[in-house]
């Protein structure tokens, strides 16, 4: 059995509890695992939280990201050596001087609709609009905890052009989310096409660490299985 080094990387508006129905798959299946809290202030703090976390492991690194996470992960991966696979989970996969924001345009994505800017630069997400745009398939009851506990992010994270993308040259794989309401299927198919990952799909929201945590910590093992 391969036993990997896995680090989860959360999205706006979340913590690293986000991971908490994947975790207990992963930890069954043997692997070591660290959820990072971003502090999403900005995309340059993210990726720096995420080396230090990269830093403190020894031996070779399963890096996962959701959602944002992917243009953290994407980023933080570069310069870390330790890192042997990615994988993006419903996530931006950003090219090199893209931002996130650009994806969302480019594919008509409506999410900044439930988007409410703070005065400090923060933003949270409209608490009417959270089940809806995220978490359509997650229980109404737990929608409404995460929407009560979302943590306020920066818009920088996803403005901020990306560098380097780490997918150039480490094997990537790639999970859909066919019922996303925050980023398009299509962007998201597009993006996994791009870096040419090993790409599966299941019918879920944005939130699939939540719905389908088992799909997505076979995923992590496959890569793990794959690239060490």
């Amino acid at each position: 059995m391969t036993v990997a080094n896995v680090v989860l990387v959360h999205g706006l508006w979340h913590d690293g509890s986000s991971w908490s129905e994947v975790i207990p798959f992963l930890h069954d299946a043997g692997h070591r695992v660290t959820a990072v809290q971003l502090p999403l202030t900005s995309l340059a703090d993210d990726v720096a939280a995420t080396q230090r976390v990269l830093q403190q492991i020894s031996g070779p690194v399963v890096l996962v990201g959701w959602s944002y996470g992917g243009t953290v992960i994407t980023n933080a991966a570069v310069g870390s050596s330790n890192v042997a696979a990615l994988v993006y989970v419903a996530a931006f996969a950003p090219d090199e001087r893209e931002s996130g924001f650009q994806i969302l345009q480019r594919f008509g994505a409506t999410v900044s609709k439930a988007v409410l800017p703070q005065e400090d630069g923060l933003c949270g997400l409209d608490p009417e609009c959270y089940r809806e745009v995220f978490a359509a398939d997650v229980p109404a009851v737990r929608a409404q905890v995460l929407t009560a506990v979302q943590k306020p992010s920066a818009l920088t994270c996803l403005e901020s052009p990306s560098g380097e993308p780490a997918w150039r040259s480490l094997p990537s794989w790639y999970q859909v989310a066919e019922a996303d309401n925050a980023l398009p299927p299509e962007a998201q198919r597009f993006m996994a096409e791009r870096m040419r990952a090993v790409t599966t799909s299941v019918p879920s929201s944005h939130s699939s660490p939540l719905s389908h945590a088992q799909d997505i910590a076979h995923l992590i093992t496959r890569a793990a299985v794959s690239a060490l």
